[in-house]
């Protein structure tokens, strides 16, 4: 037995990280092919399907070729041939040592499903579920996971929209949520720098290796994340960002997270896919309503017609998906005095002209009592400085008071 194949033995959760490594390289992300084979065949079972020379399915065009194993056959019975021709072709260049060592050296690792820190409410993506996690980050993505919101929207988003995600991240952070995004322009970069700027823990799923600063004008800020909260990724190191890999990624964002916030988006959005991949994987969907003139709360609103809550700040989002008991504060217009006076006191009340005095008859007649009953709610209302009395008439008392000129300079 030689030294390679000891340590195979002895580290059998670690040559499945080698071998999951390898085939982050060679699958796409959430390809449902790939998850049925690894059901099939384990991780280093379709590694080394893919790898040995000996079952390899003729290229398409090129004729007929070895035959496949059985378990090649039953493990990919829908896979077509130039699916796993593109899984060869990639398999050729796959070097995992060279990848879990630089994510080392950034200070990273690489996740797989059996780690400690590994979330396992990713299994909710059941045959689409990552073949591992690249992160870089000092937290523990586990217990951080447990306690997470999304918060995604428009990249093209308004002002609104960038002042309600920070100030929704700003406020989840503070209460002790993790914030997690795209690290994309707009809504996305708005909710990062909110959890941020208000010291709270923030995650920044990418489409592309999280060794790449994507988009370049947020270098700084994934810099700052890698620092304060987690950046993580299902590319190895290098890997480039797709349109369809940045769809995909949003299941992660979804399956990640307790619930999913969307602040504005247009009726074609990424954000969009994230909420309704969340609503079915049973996970709370929620939206932040915007302008009915606005294109980019349309989808939104379409969200929120449906099968979405709506929410205006961190203490609704948290009464969805925290604990028993965290309940919203109950909104309410402010209390005027006249709130607290007793019923028939605030008939006598109503029953004074606007502007003119009554005699303490009229008055009792409008409050449909006794003209002594009147009287006594009259004197009760002056002391409480509603009413003034002009010799044997009342009034309303004079409250008006002249607007301040603060805002505009004066004293």
């Amino acid at each position: 037995m030689t030294e390679a194949d000891t340590t195979a033995v002895r580290h059998p959760h670690e040559t499945e990280r080698l071998a999951r490594a390898a085939l982050t390289h060679i699958v796409e992300p959430g390809d449902e092919h790939a998850g049925r084979a690894l059901r099939h065949l384990g991780p280093t079972g379709l590694l080394r399907l893919l790898t040995e020379p000996g079952d390899q399915p003729p290229l398409p065009g090129t004729g007929p070729g070895p035959a496949a194993e059985p378990d090649l056959e039953r493990a990919l019975p829908d896979t077509g041939p130039q699916r796993l021709a593109s899984w060869r072709r990639r398999a050729r260049t796959a070097t995992p040592e060279h990848d879990l060592d630089r994510i080392a050296r950034l200070g990273g690792r690489f996740l797989i499903p059996g780690d400690p820190e590994w979330p396992s409410q990713l299994d909710d993506l059941g045959d689409t579920r990552p073949l591992g996690l690249w992160v870089r980050g000092p937290a523990d993505l586990r217990a951080w996971a447990l306690r997470s919101v999304a918060v995604v929207g428009a990249r093209a988003c308004t002002p609104y929209g960038a002042h309600a995600a920070a100030t929704l991240a700003a406020g989840l952070a503070e209460r002790g949520w993790v914030v997690v995004s795209g690290a994309a322009y707009g809504v996305d970069a708005a909710a990062h720098r909110g959890a941020l700027g208000s010291g709270g823990a923030t995650v920044a799923v990418l489409a592309c290796g999280v060794d790449v600063p994507y988009p370049r004008g947020h270098a700084q800020l994934l810099a700052r994340v890698a620092e304060q909260g987690l950046v993580i990724g299902e590319l190895p190191p290098g890997g480039h960002p797709t349109r369809s890999r940045f769809v995909l990624r949003n299941r992660v964002i979804a399956a990640l997270t307790r619930g999913t916030v969307v602040v504005e988006a247009p009726y074609r959005s990424g954000s969009l896919v994230t909420a309704r991949a969340a609503a079915r994987l049973g996970r709370h969907t929620m939206g932040i309503p915007g302008p009915v003139t606005s294109g980019l709360s349309a989808g939104v609103h379409e969200l929120l017609r449906g099968e979405a809550t709506l929410v205006t700040d961190a203490a609704d989002v948290i009464e969805l998906v925290g604990d028993i008991g965290e309940l919203a504060p109950l909104r309410r217009g402010p209390v005027l005095s006249r709130d607290l006076l007793a019923p028939d006191t605030a008939r006598v009340l109503e029953a004074l002209p606007g502007r003119d005095t009554a005699p303490v008859a009229d008055i009792a007649t409008r409050a449909g009592t006794h003209p002594d009953h009147a009287l006594a709610k009259l004197y009760e209302l002056h002391s409480l400085g509603f009413v003034e009395r002009r010799q044997d008439e009342w009034q309303l008392t004079n409250t008006r008071t002249e607007p301040s000129n603060a805002r505009h300079g004066g004293t």
